[in-house]
This record gives C-alpha cells, sequence and structure tokens, in this order.
C-alpha cells in the first residue's frame, strides 16, 4: 500500500464515523422528522378563484370619430356632464376652410343655375345647360353637408349622463381613433369583471356569494354577488366573463384590481386536513411512530384545506407535506 492511500485511510475512516453518527442519532430521535398536524373540525369552503377589474355598471370609453390634433379640452375629471355634451373640441381650421370654398362654389352654381334658367326660357338655350348647372349646384350641396358633418365630427362629446372618470391627451396633441380621450360612468352601481376558466364556469350561477379582496384594502374580505355571466365564452383563452355586483357601500374605486372567490359549496362542521397533506387519494399519517398510509374520502375542497368525509379521525397524527420518498413503514417522528 502506498503512503498516498495510507494517508488517505484515516479520512476514510472519519467519514464513515460521521455517518453512523448521523444515522444513529436519527434513529435516537424517532426516524425522519416531518411536519404533523390533526383533523380540525371547521367551515369547509369550495371556491372559484379569479382576478377582475373595478368598472361602473354604466361607462363609456370615448374616442374621436375622427383623428385630430387637440384643440380645447372643455370638461375636467369629476365633473357631471350629460348625453350629447361637449367634451372636447379637436382642430377644425382645415374643415372650416373647406366648407367656406364649397359654399363659395355653391354661390356660384346657384346663380349659374338661375342664369341658364332665363336664358332657356327667353329660347337662348337649352334646358339642359340648366340641368348641368342644378347637377353641379346639389354635388356641392352635398359635399357641403359631408364637410359640416366632419367639422361636428371634430367636437368629441358624451354619449351618455355621467362623472368624468378620467381624461387622456392634452391640447396640442394629435389623437388618433384607437385612443380614448375620456371615460365617462356612474359612480354606482359598480362591478368586477373577471376572465373566470371554462373549466370552473359550469359552477357558477347568478346569486352565488362572492368574497372579494383588493390590495388596497389588505385586512378586509368584502362581499358580493355574481349578477351574470355572458353566455359566449372566449375560445382562445379559454375563459368566460363574469360580472360581479358590488353593494352600493362599497370602498373600491373604479380601476381597481380585485381578487374573487365565488363560493360554490360550503359544510360547517367539517373534518378539515391541509390540502397540501393529500398524495393522490391517501395521506401518510403517524402511527406507532412510523409511516402509515390511509385512504381518504375528499368532499369540500378549499385551496389551502380539504375536507375529509371518511378515514380519517380528529386525533390521527397527519403528515401535512410528506417528503418526496416516503413509503409506509417508515420511521418518522414531529419535528
Amino acid at each position: 500500500m502506498t503512503r498516498r492511500r495510507l494517508r488517505r485511510l484515516p479520512l476514510l475512516i472519519l467519514a464513515i464515523i460521521a455517518l453512523a453518527a448521523a444515522a444513529a442519532a436519527l434513529l435516537y430521535n424517532g426516524g425522519r422528522p416531518v411536519e404533523v398536524v390533526r383533523p380540525v373540525r371547521g367551515l369547509a369552503v369550495e371556491a372559484v378563484y379569479a382576478t377582475g377589474t373595478v368598472e361602473p355598471e354604466f361607462w363609456a370609453r370615448i374616442a374621436p370619430v375622427v383623428p385630430g390634433r387637440i384643440a380645447e379640452v372643455l370638461v375636467h375629471e369629476g365633473e357631471t356632464v350629460r348625453q350629447g355634451q361637449p367634451l372636447a373640441r379637436l382642430n377644425d381650421r382645415e374643415a372650416t376652410a373647406r366648407i367656406a370654398e364649397l359654399e363659395a362654389k355653391a354661390a356660384y352654381w346657384r346663380e349659374e343655375m338661375r342664369r341658364q334658367s332665363l336664358l332657356a326660357e327667353r329660347g337662348i338655350k337649352s334646358r339642359e345647360a340648366e340641368e348641368k348647372s342644378r347637377s353641379e349646384f346639389n354635388q356641392v350641396t352635398a359635399a357641403i353637408a359631408a364637410a359640416r358633418q366632419r367639422r361636428t365630427d371634430l367636437v368629441v362629446t358624451s354619449p351618455i349622463d355621467g362623472v368624468v372618470l378620467r381624461h387622456d391627451g392634452e391640447v396640442g396633441e394629435v389623437i388618433g381613433l384607437d385612443k380614448a380621450l375620456f371615460w365617462v360612468g356612474t359612480p354606482r352601481p359598480l362591478r368586477i369583471t373577471a376572465d373566470v376558466d371554462e373549466e370552473d364556469i359550469a359552477r357558477l350561477r347568478p346569486g352565488q356569494r362572492v368574497l372579494v379582496k383588493a390590495d388596497a384594502f389588505p385586512e378586509r374580505v368584502l362581499e358580493a354577488r355574481i349578477d351574470r355571466i355572458t353566455p359566449k365564452g372566449d375560445p382562445v383563452n379559454k375563459t368566460f366573463r363574469v360580472r360581479v355586483a358590488l353593494p352600493d357601500d362599497t370602498p373600491l374605486l373604479v380601476g381597481m384590481t380585485a381578487e374573487i372567490n365565488v363560493i360554490t359549496a360550503e359544510k360547517p362542521d367539517a373534518l378539515l386536513i391541509p390540502a397540501s397533506a393529500l398524495v393522490g387519494s391517501h395521506v401518510f399519517v403517524i402511527a406507532d411512530g412510523m409511516a402509515a398510509v390511509r385512504d381518504v374520502k375528499v368532499g369540500i375542497r378549499g385551496r389551502l384545506r380539504v375536507e375529509a368525509v371518511d378515514g380519517l379521525a380528529p386525533g390521527d397524527a397527519v403528515v401535512a407535506n410528506p417528503p418526496a420518498g416516503l413509503k409506509a413503514g417508515e420511521r418518522l417522528h414531529a419535528k
């Protein structure tokens, strides 16, 4: 045996001794340490979770009918407005100039039509010249009406009665058709619009109780009700839109993001265990210091806790988070 191997031998012996000591400590403590819980009786709740946005029941997103440069903003956020009331005006100099040009042409063809009519009556010219003048005049008149409508479209008006909830865009900014200038709506009632996975939608119906949480009120759980469910789902995102009606005294504000839990089932005196204890359809319990498998019939399933309908008793020592590879007969102890 070489000197190098002789030097390594004491290190190998020390490693074996350390492993033996660790194994002895494990046996002394009763086996692998695991977190243990006892089933408790309480309220079992099954809920469908989703996130949504707070919005008015009646509101409108208002964009300009035609693109243009903002010339004047006529209202401010928080103001009450009426249907048809002007909210902003886009630059209309070009439209006004076009109308003036067309009105000058209309005046010319009106006079020309009158002149041709007199000449036709005297037999100097045929009626064809008069009809041509009339046709030109009618075309210009129609163009004037279109130009006036375009100038009218440069005034952004409110389609509903309500309050100006938000205003975007400043004087001088060029605005397109894809950008909203104003959001107008009624302050009450409010609702939450949420997208629910299609696999959960069959469990929802109008009138169900909804628990609402928002970051703005972290210590409060608010209550609401499902108002209606959109009959047609989104085949791309595989969701259905759900409207949740909020009470009039809700502290939530328009635009807030909220988490909703729609209560689909409740049981007041259920035997509850952590959802993390389930491994398929069974759990591990400690019996006589060893892991034992118990088949469990599960009732209501919540996000954190589930109802054990059969297979467990209140005094059982249930392994809360079974470690990977845990097998029946392995020695365990509660840590």
